[in-house]
């Protein structure tokens, strides 16, 4: 089995009870963040975001738990419609293990992790120790952006 981290945002509808049911949808997962409400990135004007991230354990392949993510994804409304716009809800894979993937359609760690509060704080919450391949401790990368 490995450890996984998925970061959970939303910002239509009821933001919370999506978020919750995405969490039951994923299997393995051992552990959730506190959500917290963010502002966007990249289009700015949109409602506000709650967000979170979920540890869980799998035996899926990095590309398996992507198709999983995106098929919860489907099944809780999310359409693809504008880069950064306002979502139903959106399942990230962060890390795996600590595999570094990078193949079309799929990059782990995720590329932007390091740069965003709203993903580091919930993993400094799920595990303070954690180590983002490549770019080192997650304690340390939030301090990077004070």
């Amino acid at each position: 089995m490995t450890v996984a981290y998925v970061g959970l945002g939303s910002n239509l509808g009821d933001r919370e009870a999506t978020i919750r049911a995405a969490v039951a949808a994923l299997p393995g997962v051992v552990a959730i963040s506190q959500l917290r409400e963010t502002e966007p990135v990249g289009v700015t004007e949109q409602p506000a975001f709650l967000n979170g991230a979920v540890r869980l354990e799998t035996g899926l392949s990095p590309r398996e738990l992507l198709d999983t993510l995106l098929e919860i994804e489907r099944g809780l409304g999310r359409e693809r419609r504008e880069r950064w716009g306002p979502r139903t809800i959106d399942l990230d894979l962060l890390l795996y293990g600590g595999e570094t993937v990078d193949e079309p359609g799929l990059t782990v760690p995720h590329p932007s992790l390091h740069e965003r509060r709203f993903v580091l704080e919930p993993l400094a919450e799920l595990d303070p120790e954690l180590v983002v391949p490549g770019r080192g401790g997650v304690r340390d990368l939030l301090a990077e952006l004070d």
